[in-house]
């Protein structure tokens, strides 16, 4: 393992599954919010025999959890097809998930004046095992590339500016305990892929701010926020023909305002 740069102080890595984390016991609902988890944005269907392969359990044990949560509406059962799909239940609680948020409350407004003022897009992640999820997505930029990404919508924390930025917030211990995970996740290449992670851990935490280019032609800058442990913003854009240092320095100037901001309204609330 390579050599961790030292840590800021603060740890946010509850989004993290290892055996560190305390025991479950109940190995019947956490098998079942596990089904839940393989339903993903473009993954709206899926059958018994391929959420036992995402979720690596027997086909016989899948098929009991999906009945009970089938009976509990949490899935919806489509005979013709052999599949299910998220039942109404989960929007609710993401819905009330969201709206319950003094981060996103506090933090929307906000995001919205810079990306519709900049013509950039702007988001807030939090993390759920080696991804991070959108807690909050405003595109101020007219580009198509970047509509299908929404609240809710998932990246991988190893590759992208906003993952980075979580992964610079987390203690010596639990950095170690994340490589290990994201190097499973993500075998090829990992010595560079493990570099490139360090190297951005190493700027947060004395630039406050990391760059990451992990989609063709897109550029991100991400920070996290200082009161609010596991939660990274991050302004995005297309890179054009712009030189990308001046790019980045003009990104990373934009979003050292607004995290200020949201930090000082977190502050005062």
């Amino acid at each position: 393992m390579a050599r961790l740069p030292r840590s800021s102080g603060t740890s946010a890595s509850d989004g993290l599954e290892g055996p560190r984390r305390q025991q479950h016991n109940n190995r019947s609902l956490v098998r079942g919010l596990h089904l839940l988890r393989a339903f993903v944005p473009g993954v709206a269907v899926l059958s018994n025999s391929e959420l036992a392969e995402r979720v690596g359990l027997p086909r016989s044990t899948v098929s009991r959890l999906t009945q009970t949560l089938v009976q509990e509406r949490f899935l919806e059962w489509l005979p013709e097809e052999g599949v299910y799909r998220l039942g109404a239940p989960l929007l609710s609680l993401g819905l009330a998930m969201q709206q319950g948020s003094e981060v996103s409350r506090l933090a929307r407004p906000l995001m919205r004046g810079v990306a519709e003022g900049r013509r950039i897009n702007v988001g807030i992640a939090v993390p759920d095992g080696t991804d991070m999820v959108y807690l909050d997505s405003i595109r101020g930029s007219r580009s198509e590339v970047f509509r299908h990404v929404t609240a809710g919508s998932r990246i991988p924390m190893a590759l992208t500016a906003l993952g980075r930025a979580y992964l610079s917030t987390l203690g010596a211990s639990d950095l170690e305990q994340a490589l290990c995970q994201l190097q499973a996740r993500h075998p090829a290449l990992w010595p560079a892929r493990c570099q490139e992670i360090l190297a951005a851990i190493t700027m947060c935490r004395t630039q406050g701010y990391c760059a990451a280019v992990w989609q063709t032609g897109i550029v991100s800058v991400a920070a996290p926020l200082r009161l609010a442990v596991g939660h990274a913003c991050n302004v995005s854009v297309l890179i054009g023909g712009r030189p990308m240092g001046d790019l980045v320095e003009e990104l990373a100037q934009t979003l050292g305002q607004l995290t200020e901001r949201i930090d000082a309204g977190l502050r005062n609330s």
